[in-house]
C-alpha cells in the first residue's frame, strides 16, 4: 500500500524501516521497555493513518519522534506521572553539578520540573527534548523548523534560567 502526497511518496515498508530507531527514542523518554513498545506501536499506527500529513519538511525519523513525543506527553497527562529519566549524560564541566546531573536525582528533578512547568516556550520544550528526550540539537532544530544554532542557544538560555531559579529558591539539590 502506498500513500502519496505531492512528490513525497512513503510506503508502509519505508515507514516501518524506522521502527527500531523510533523504539530507542521511545525507550529514552519513557524508560520502560514495555511502554516503549506500546508507544512505538501507537506511533506507527498514528503515522500510517496520517501519512498524508507528512510534508517532508523534516526527516521521517524526526516526524515519527514528534508523534511519539506528543503521544507520550498525552499519556503522562492522563496518568498524572512525571517523566524522570534514570541516567542523564554529564554535560557540565565545572565543579558544581550540571542541570543534567541534578535531574538524575529525583528530588532535584521534581524541583526542576516545577520550574519547567512555569517556563515559557520554546525554552521548556527545547530543554525537555534535549535532557529527557535525548535529542540532538540538529533533531530539535528540525522539529521547530529552525537552525541548529537556534536550538543550542535556546537550550543554553533555558538551562541558565533553571540555574538562576534554583539559586533564587535557595535550592542546591
Amino acid at each position: 500500500m502506498r500513500k502519496k502526497k505531492g512528490a513525497q511518496e512513503i510506503s508502509n515498508e519505508v515507514l516501518c524501516a524506522e521502527y527500531e530507531a523510533v523504539y530507542h527514542y521511545a525507550l529514552s523518554i519513557c524508560r520502560n521497555e514495555t511502554e516503549a513498545q506500546d508507544l512505538t506501536q501507537e506511533t506507527f499506527l498514528k503515522a500510517m493513518n496520517a501519512v498524508e500529513s507528512f510534508k517532508g519538511n523534516s526527516s521521517l525519523y524526526t516526524w515519527l519522534c514528534a508523534i511519539a513525543k506528543n503521544l507520550w506527553i498525552n499519556r503522562c497527562k492522563k496518568q498524572s506521572r512525571e517523566i524522570i529519566p534514570e541516567n542523564i549524560a554529564e554535560m557540565g564541566q565545572d565543579d558544581q553539578p550540571s542541570i543534567e546531573q541534578q535531574v538524575a536525582d529525583k528530588e532535584t528533578a521534581m524541583h526542576i520540573h516545577k520550574i519547567l512547568h512555569n517556563m515559557n516556550e520554546p525554552y521548556k520544550e527545547v530543554f525537555s527534548l534535549r535532557v529527557f528526550g535525548q535529542l540532538s540539537f540538529s533533531e530539535i532544530a528540525k522539529l521547530f523548523s529552525k537552525t541548529e544554532s537556534w536550538a543550542r542557544v535556546t537550550y543554553h538560555r533555558a538551562k541558565k534560567m533553571i540555574s538562576e531559579q534554583t539559586g533564587k529558591d535557595g535550592y542546591n539539590g
